[in-house]
Order: C-alpha cells, then sequence, then structure tokens
C-alpha cells in the first residue's frame, strides 16, 4: 500500500499542481534539512499551504478542515490522551451517533486509525489538516502541558510549609551551561521542567516577555503577548525562589544575592530554532521579580516594506536612508517596535562600500556585516563614549541605541553635521515632541535645524486575526467622532476578533506599526530657530502632510488590520478632532 507521502506527491504531480523536478528538488532538501515534505514544499515557496492543501485533499479524495475557525467541543478530549493526539497528529473535532470525526495530518494512517477505533469504540471519519494546525488545536485545546507539569511536580516534591521554607534554594548537581537546550521533561527534577515548561509557553504563545512575580500569598505568572499582558498558570508558592534560582542559574547570576538587581542573559534551542531570553532580577517585598525578554529571530523580519508604514512613509524613510549625512530618530515609549525599525534602516544601507557602526545597550540582534558594540556603563563605556571612539573608526552609518543624556545628544548632532548618518531612538510622547526634548536637554537650536532630517513617531498596534474576524458598524455617534464615514455620510465597516484557536482565543494575531513621520522642511527649520512649542511644530507638520499616529491608527482600522479599540488604546493622548478620516 502506498504511503501518505507517497499518495500525496502522486496527487501533486497528477493534477499538474507540481512538476516532478519540482518535487525531487524538495525531495533533496529534505534530506539535508529534514522536516516534513509538506512544510519544505511551502517554506522553498513552490506552492502555498492552502494550495496544497487543496490539491492533496482532492487528488486523495478526503475533506479538508481549517481548525483555526472552529470551536471545539471540550467534552471529546475525554476520547482521546493529548499524548495519542500528538503522537499521531490529530485532534477530535466532532461526534455524531457512532462516527467520531477527527482531524489528521496523514489520514491514511492505518495504524492511527486503528488505534482510535480500538480506544474508542467508534467508526472514525478522517479529514485532513496541516500538522501546524493541528499542533495549534491541540496546544490550545488540550493546553501547552505546563497543568501537567504543575500536577507530576506537586505528586513528586514534597511541600515545603512556608514558614519553613530553607534560607536558600538547593543548588542543582550540574548548573547547565549558559547556551544549552532546555532540560528534558521526563529526566530532570520538578523544578527543573516547570521552569523549561515556562518558557516553552512563551515562546509558543509568540510572547514578547515573560513576568514572574512573587505576591504575599501566591506566585504569579504573567506573558505579554502582542503588548498586552495575560495570566498563566503558575507552580505553589513553596516553589518561587527554587524557579528564579534556576532562571538565575541560566543565565549565569550568583543566586546567593538576593538583595540587589541583577541582569544576564542565555538563549536555548526551542522547536529546533535558537531562543534568547534577556533576565531582568529585582529584590521585591515578597520575594525576588523576574522579568524575560524573549527574542525570538523566527518573529522580526527586519523589512521596513513589511512593518505596516504608509506608502508615503515608506517612501519618504526609503529616501532618508540614502542621505550622506544628517540626523534621524525613532521614538515612543518602550516597546513600540523603535530598535526593530532602526536594525530595517540599517538593512536598507547595507551595502559593501558602506561602513555601519552600531552602540547598543545591549545588541538585541546579531546584523550580518554591521559592527555591533555593546555600551557598558559600568566600566565607563558609555553611548557617548563608545561614540566618541567609533568617530574614528570611519564610519559612514552609525546607529545609537538610545539618546539618554546631554552627552550623547551633542556627540550624535555633531557627528551628523560631520558627514555621518546617525540614527537613534529617544523617549518621548509624540515626533514633534522630539525636538523641544532635544532644545531642553542642552542641544542648541541651530544645531538642531542643520543636522536633523526626520523623526518618526510610532506605536504597535495588534493586528485582527483573519481566521475568527467579524465584520460590523460602531455606532453613528462613535463614528462621527472619529471621522469613520464615507463620502456619502455613511458609517464604514469595521472588524473585530471574536477569539479563536489561532489567536489563543484574544482576536488578535500579531502587531504592526502605526507612525507619524515628522520630516524637516524648509518653514520647519526656521520655526525651530525660534525654540518652538510642541503644538506649534505639530500644526506645521501637518500643514506639510505629516498624518498623526492616530490617523494612520484609524486608517488601518478602515482598511480591516486592527480594531477601533486598539486605535484608541494605542494613542489615548491624542485629540480627536481630526477630521474625517476615510480615505
Amino acid at each position: 500500500m502506498m504511503s501518505f507521502k507517497d499518495r500525496m506527491m502522486e496527487a501533486l504531480v497528477g493534477n499538474h499542481v507540481l512538476t516532478r523536478e519540482q518535487i525531487e528538488a524538495a525531495l533533496k532538501f529534505q534530506q539535508t534539512s529534514g522536516g516534513s515534505l509538506q512544510k519544505v514544499l511551502v517554506e522553498r515557496g513552490f506552492i502555498t499551504e492552502s494550495a496544497l492543501l487543496s490539491a492533496i485533499s482532492q487528488g486523495l479524495g478526503i475533506p479538508q478542515i481549517r481548525l483555526a475557525r472552529m470551536k471545539i467541543d471540550p467534552t471529546l478530549k475525554t476520547l482521546l490522551s493529548r499524548e495519542i493526539a500528538k503522537q499521531y497528529q490529530l485532534i477530535p473535532i466532532a461526534c455524531m451517533g457512532q462516527t467520531l470525526t477527527v482531524a489528521m495530518a496523514d489520514p491514511l494512517n492505518i495504524f492511527a486509525l486503528d488505534t482510535l477505533t480500538t480506544m474508542t469504540g467508534l467508526s472514525i471519519n478522517p479529514l485532513l489538516a496541516t500538522a501546524g494546525d493541528i499542533q495549534e488545536a491541540i496546544d490550545v485545546y488540550y493546553g501547552t502541558g505546563v497543568e501537567e507539569t504543575l500536577r507530576q511536580m506537586v505528586r513528586e516534591t514534597r511541600p515545603v510549609a512556608p514558614d519553613r521554607a530553607p534560607a536558600r534554594p538547593p543548588r542543582p548537581e550540574e548548573p547547565p551551561k549558559k547556551s544549552a537546550r532546555p532540560a528534558g521533561l521526563t529526566q530532570e527534577p520538578p523544578v527543573v521542567r516547570m521552569t523549561d515548561m515556562l518558557l516553552a509557553k512563551a515562546v509558543q504563545l509568540r510572547a514578547s516577555d515573560l513576568l514572574i512575580e512573587p505576591l504575599e500569598h501566591a506566585f504569579r505568572v504573567r506573558y505579554r503577548v502582542d503588548g498586552v499582558l495575560q495570566e498563566g498558570e503558575a507552580p505553589p508558592r513553596q516553589f518561587q525562589q527554587a524557579v528564579v534560582s534556576r532562571i538565575k542559574i541560566l543565565a549565569e547570576l550568583n543566586i546567593a544575592e538576593r538583595r540587589l538587581p541583577q541582569d544576564g542573559h542565555f538563549n536555548a534551542l526551542m522547536d529546533g530554532r535558537p531562543v534568547d531570553f534577556r533576565v531582568s532580577v529585582l529584590p521585591a517585598t515578597f520575594g525576588e521579580r523576574v522579568v524575560l525578554r524573549i527574542l525570538d529571530k523566527r518573529q522580526v523580519k527586519l523589512d521596513l516594506r513589511t512593518l505596516g508604514f504608509h506608502p508615503d512613509d515608506l517612501s519618504m524613510l526609503q529616501r532618508l536612508a540614502q542621505q550622506p549625512h544628517g540626523l534621524v530618530l525613532c521614538t515612543g515609549p518602550t516597546g513600540s517596535g523603535k530598535t526593530t525599525t532602526l536594525y530595517s534602516l540599517l538593512t536598507t544601507v547595507d551595502r559593501p562600500e558602506k561602513n555601519l557602526v552600531t552602540v547598543e545597550d545591549p545588541v538585541e540582534f546579531q546584523l550580518e556585516g554591521v559592527n555591533q558594540v555593546t555600551a557598558r556603563a559600568d566600566i565607563g563605556l558609555t553611548f557617548a563614549a563608545a561614540l566618541r571612539s567609533i568617530l574614528r573608526q570611519d564610519p559612514d552609518v552609525i546607529m545609537v541605541g538610545e539618546i539618554r543624556d546631554a552627552e550623547t545628544a551633542d556627540m550624535a548632532v555633531k557627528a551628523a553635521l560631520t558627514g555621518h548618518l546617525v540614527l537613534s531612538t529617544l523617549h518621548t510622547n509624540s515626533a514633534a515632541g522630539t525636538v523641544v526634548r532635544l532644545v531642553n536637554m542642552g542641544v542648541e537650536p541651530f544645531l538642531l535645524n542643520s543636522s536633523l532630517l526626520a523623526v518618526i513617531g510610532q506605536r504597535l498596534v495588534r493586528r485582527i486575526c483573519s481566521s475568527c474576524q467579524k465584520a460590523y458598524r460602531p455606532p453613528e455617534a462613535l463614528a462621527k467622532k472619529f471621522g469613520l464615514v464615507d463620502a456619502r455620510g455613511r458609517v464604514v465597516e469595521l472588524v473585530k476578533g471574536e477569539g479563536c484557536g489561532a489567536c489563543f482565543q484574544s482576536g488578535y494575531r500579531g502587531r504592526e506599526v502605526i507612525a507619524e513621520v515628522l520630516t524637516i522642511v524648509p518653514p520647519m527649520r526656521e520655526l525651530i530657530l525660534h525654540r518652538p512649542q510642541e503644538r506649534e511644530l505639530e500644526e506645521s507638520a501637518r500643514q506639510s502632510g505629516m498624518r498623526t499616529l492616530r490617523e494612520h491608527g484609524l486608517q488601518k482600522a478602515i482598511a480591516h488590520l486592527t480594531s477601533l479599540d486598539e486605535v484608541i488604546r494605542t494613542t489615548v493622548g491624542e485629540s480627536v478632532e481630526l477630521g474625517s478620516a476615510a480615505p
């Protein structure tokens, strides 16, 4: 009997979806890189995932299903365990009478079908789904395994009464190396398994941060997903210090020191790919609070064209990146994607004839062909000191991670005036406020007038999940308040996410930029010389064609990319008297 893989190849070639040469090329690549043939075909660009699924479904005569759009009856998981679902890459989706309908990555797997029939006593109706969709459904439907690990940890470990807890957590006999893979879930002590599961769940949720917080009578774990914190399953309070110590060991920190803040980092393999974790430990009232910043390179694409800038602003930024000298600043709160934008600008100008140097604290991503320096204030290597040395290294483009003080601001402006393109970030609430902030930091207006090219003010908004979005029209009063009416005066149609397995019931999946790009045109240069207020600069920029953060966000809401609630949340400080935002 032909295997699923053979039947799939015959279906693709027989229906003229792919050529035999393309199949052979994919098979050759699979032999060296591993992974499923379906995954290789999609990742190598031979075919899209939806087209692949349709072709296989038609060729095998088995209906296909998109699990992200389904709400599965939670009682069905009593029929099949999580282990069986993972082993055979399947998930039960419906039961009618004596027939159990199951989504399978390999619906021709006779062993899996026989096992299901024996375990349930039901007839099995297989449907076709992708392995990725099934894995996501298993994680949402059965959980990611944290609950099971918690129960096992409590069974295997004798609880310690809170008032008799040891003064110091026990040290593992063999601390893992800094770059080691998290320990296996079955051979290691329960605390190690629990810590590994917390890290794995954070990566699986696409979280940017993992917060481990001791409370008076509890131990809280939270994940920041798409910019919003959500609480997760946590171990019992008595294991809090042991979990913190495990993380400190991974980051090579001093586990005996609990009075002072500590910072470190480590990297680990998650699902076969490297993930970086930046660790910050802060002594708090009820114990040490740990925050891990998660840097998953697979989730970050350093391409200006994919970040979400308006086409007009994108063209402007691409022109600015080609300027021989000047200062370009990116502003916004922490976590608004400023560094990603600057990295993307760097990749735009990265050519063999250019000498690119950065100074960062710390270096977040290694950029090929770019010389990156880590600032170390504890040994005197501040941004200003590093920048002073970089200027003796014959740079063409300089990126300064952040302008934090007057000395760094002065050095950045003077570097821009002496023939270098300087990119940096600054913490301000708006693009117009950047000029006022720099003047208040001591930069002379005439120097700013000559050096500043543009300021990018940006935020990140969550994208509506494409699998569960639903159209609606906002109330007329609200629509008029935000200019959500078309030329005929009708309320425009918006969308919102209802929540599904693909977005972990949040209604959102991923984020993108909304931005205001303030370019320094001649009228504004004259204005800068007279130390203007922020409102004056914003009015001048609006007259020159700048769209504000809220205007850009409303355009994205009208285009069904984000929600009105999300735009209001991220631009809460802006005036709503902006006129019509409809295109």
